[in-house]
């Protein structure tokens, strides 16, 4: 097996050949700033929504535990959502299926031939390895964040 180029090498490559703008090494921005976005708008506004409605534990475990149910399922509900984002990006950013023609240019665009070609379900692949990384890590996230924010509240008050 040969040598692995680094990061910078295809860089270099990828504006070399196609330049630096959305068809070039900046393919994919779109969809990458929908999945992103759709992902965060569910994540932190399921969280904090759920958050100030479910009623609070004054036991440290319960209340630790209403939390990481929130972040989990934050979590799980934003990478259902934006899943259909991340297979159009990777769609745009892969390899096209006949070399030297583009077949997935744009985010709808490329979610609909998706959709039209290989089926409804098929903007879901990859749901359920990104659900058992995103769901437990969501949770983690949030409460980290949370415990964090409590504690410097206080500090600095």
């Amino acid at each position: 097996m040969g040598e692995v180029p680094s990061t910078w090498a295809v860089t270099r490559q990828i504006i070399n050949e196609s330049g630096f703008g959305l068809g070039g090494l900046n393919r994919g921005l779109t969809a990458t700033i929908g999945r992103n976005g759709v992902f965060n708008m569910i994540y932190f506004g399921f969280y904090h929504s759920v958050k100030g409605v479910l009623p609070e534990y004054q036991d440290p475990v319960k209340e630790f535990l209403r939390k990481v149910g929130i972040g989990f399922v934050s979590g799980t509900l934003g990478s259902i959502v934006n899943i259909p984002f991340d297979v159009a990006k990777s769609r745009i950013q892969g390899p096209q299926p006949v070399p030297g023609q583009v077949k997935y240019k744009s985010t709808f665009g490329s979610m609909a031939i998706v959709a039209r070609e290989e089926g409804f379900g098929a903007l879901y692949k990859g749901l359920t390895p990104k659900v058992m990384r995103l769901g437990p890590g969501g949770a983690i996230m949030l409460v980290v964040y949370d415990y964090v924010y409590e504690f410097l509240d206080g500090y600095f008050k």
